[in-house]
């Protein structure tokens, strides 16, 4: 399935983002919340708590949305009640969210290509190394990423990311991928220049906006191996970077096994396992991000995560 989060254009949602899945071989999403309803299905009139519900393995809300998609597709009948009803839009009509709208934490790893660390004139590591950005970074497709005043050094970097769907701690790296609910596009959006003045990596990686994800979360039965896929970014349509993730130093699993040992994950946590070379910084002449420029991250199948640059952010249109 792909897993998406998104509003209405014109008619914001007081409950915030909806949860949604993308219909197969269709330009529609499902709005599961109501199409349960008109599929009667024993969770209709009732929501989770909290939208990381939706992404939990062992919950109830993610097999709810399993057989809601299998049962509009098995019949014309109900597909065609619940987009009289308005739980299938078009995507034309609905505005896509970060498909993880808040995650409980984002963990990042650095150095995580052979390549990259070479480009930043730094050794491999020998054990990952991981940092964090904060949740409020976070944002979806085509919202854009706002420049911060005090720097002119904000750099991108194309990122897979794994999205929890099971608590894991103390997990074996054979156990890890058995808690992994999918996967999508990220962009880990840098402020080169806070990052040197500091020292450190929190506030260079955190500002606002600097944690695009999406389109949606492709998930890990429909994914597949998520060490062979193709990953590039453009920057107003010229490839920067251009790798694969059979790159990686350090696997999926052994990732999320290093982490578990000491944070524990839980559904709706996002592990971001590092960029491939060709960043801005270790270009010669560097090149940084610049109002008005629109950044683009492909991985694999699983769509394009499309974001404009700007210095402020322009009013929502659905406020």
């Amino acid at each position: 399935m792909r897993l998406v989060s998104f509003d209405r254009r014109g008619r914001p949602h007081a409950g915030g983002p909806r949860f949604g899945v993308r219909l197969p071989g269709t330009a529609e999403l499902v709005d599961v919340e109501l199409a349960l309803e008109v599929l009667g299905d024993e969770l209709a009139g009732t929501e989770p708590r909290d939208f990381r519900e939706w992404l939990d393995l062992d919950g109830p809300w993610l097999p709810a949305a399993a057989r809601t998609v299998s049962a509009l597709a098995a019949s014309a009948a109900s597909l065609d009640a619940a987009r009289a009803a308005g739980a299938v839009e078009s995507l034309s009509l609905v505005r896509l969210l970060a498909p993880v709208p808040r995650p409980g934490k984002i963990v990042c790893v650095g150095l995580n290509y052979r390549d990259h660390a070479a480009e930043a004139r730094l050794p491999v590591p020998e054990s990952p190394v991981v940092f964090a950005k904060f949740p409020t970074a976070v944002v979806g497709p085509d919202a854009p990423i706002v420049l911060p005043v005090a720097s002119d050094r904000v750099d991108f970097e194309a990122e897979l990311a794994v999205v929890v769907g099971r608590r894991m701690t103390g997990v074996a790296p054979e156990e890890a991928l058995a808690g992994v609910l999918g996967y999508t596009n990220a962009n880990d959006v840098t402020a080169r220049d806070f990052q040197k003045l500091d020292g450190q990596w929190v506030r260079s990686k955190s500002c606002d906006t600097f944690a695009p994800l999406g389109p949606s979360v492709v998930t890990a039965n429909e994914a597949g191996d998520p060490h062979g896929l193709r990953i590039q970014l453009r920057l107003n349509g010229q490839v920067m970077q251009d790798s694969s993730t059979d790159q990686l130093v350090f696997r999926v699993p052994e990732l999320l096994a290093f982490i578990a040992e000491t944070i524990t994950l839980e559904p709706g946590d996002v592990v971001l396992t590092g960029t491939p070379p060709g960043v801005g910084f270790a270009r010669r002449p560097p090149v940084f991000l610049r109002a008005g420029d629109v950044v683009e991250v492909e991985i694999g199948g699983f769509g394009c995560l499309r974001n404009p640059v700007a210095t402020t952010a322009p009013p929502d249109p659905d406020a």
